[in-house]
């Protein structure tokens, strides 16, 4: 059987921002005109975790990442390889040859202009443009993107999510904050203020958004659209334990969302979380951000 022609976007792509915007609609487009597959190559977990031995915060889940890169930019195959100490000690021209070229079909490869791949991070765009060069494939190095005469990078994002900067923080992305789960039974504290609850976990290292209220959507299955007010945070009102929980109240939505998969995009953040004297002061307060959030959608449609 012949191998799928791949032009493959290398990078770990952890948010999927504007910078890596550049990279995967050069990838679509080179696709297109040679007649091949628009893919991406991205390690789990990030290089780093394995080389230092500690996690990394990340914006995104693997499965957020290639869900976004499809969603937005066309990327077709997303090709998620585990970050083994192996593969931390492979050569990057074996890497390059044998793992891109002779198992993924490359034909074209693209890359942005910090890229290093293979042992101790040896391969760089300058090596990778000659032995492409050299094998008789195609590749691109795409510079830096700077907005507002900033570096967009993903450790910048990430430091804007922490402080709850999500209208910024999506400014750099390109598109909204987006976080992804199957529903799972919360208290549903939202039935008892009239709306259909959806309780989010937070996979593994990937980073919690600033503690408060946020303005945000729910994408369902169906693809239907929703608003939602979303408590990310402690719930102090009426839980006295520290979990961390992502809960959305629903707004113009009946039914019941137990066990779908559904992504939560996040837009504007209305409130730092704060304990209230009564749950009555917390329902009306619920209902205000309900009112603020419908204003929020009104106005930007």
């Amino acid at each position: 059987m012949e191998q799928k022609k791949r032009v493959i976007a290398l990078g770990f792509f952890d948010g999927v921002h504007n910078g890596h915007a550049a990279l995967m609609r050069r990838t679509a487009q080179v696709a297109r005109e040679i007649g091949a597959t628009p893919a991406a190559f991205t390690f789990d977990p990030h290089p780093q975790t394995v080389i230092l031995g500690r996690p990394m915060p990340l914006l995104t889940s693997p499965e957020d990442r290639a869900d976004l890169m499809r969603k937005y930019y066309g990327i077709q195959d997303v090709i998620v390889e585990p970050f083994t100490p192996q593969r931390m000690k492979q050569p990057w021209r074996e890497f390059l040859e044998e793992t891109l070229v002779g198992d993924l079909g490359a034909v074209h490869l693209v890359a942005g202009h910090d890229y290093h791949f293979g042992y101790k991070g040896e391969g760089n765009p300058q090596r990778l443009q000659q032995t492409c060069q050299d094998l008789g494939i195609g590749c691109d190095i795409i510079p830096k993107v700077e907005q507002e005469g900033i570096t967009v990078s993903s450790t910048y994002i990430r430091t804007l999510v922490a402080q709850g900067e999500i209208e910024r923080a999506n400014e750099f992305l390109g598109h909204p904050y987006t976080l992804s789960d199957r529903v799972s039974h919360g208290k549903k504290l939202g039935s008892t203020l009239g709306f259909p609850t959806v309780n989010l976990r937070l996979k593994e290292n990937v980073l919690s958004p600033a503690k408060g209220v946020y303005a945000t959507k729910v994408i369902l299955e169906n693809g239907e659209t929703h608003p939602a007010v979303t408590n990310v945070g402690t719930r102090p009102t009426v839980d006295d334990g520290n979990q961390l929980t992502i809960e959305g109240f629903i707004l113009d939505f009946q039914g019941d969302l137990y066990g779908q998969k559904i992504q939560m995009e996040f837009y504007k953040y209305l409130r730092e979380e704060r304990k209230f004297p009564s749950f009555a002061a917390l329902t009306a307060e619920v209902m205000h951000n309900a009112e603020q959030t419908r204003e929020y959608f009104a106005a930007h449609p």
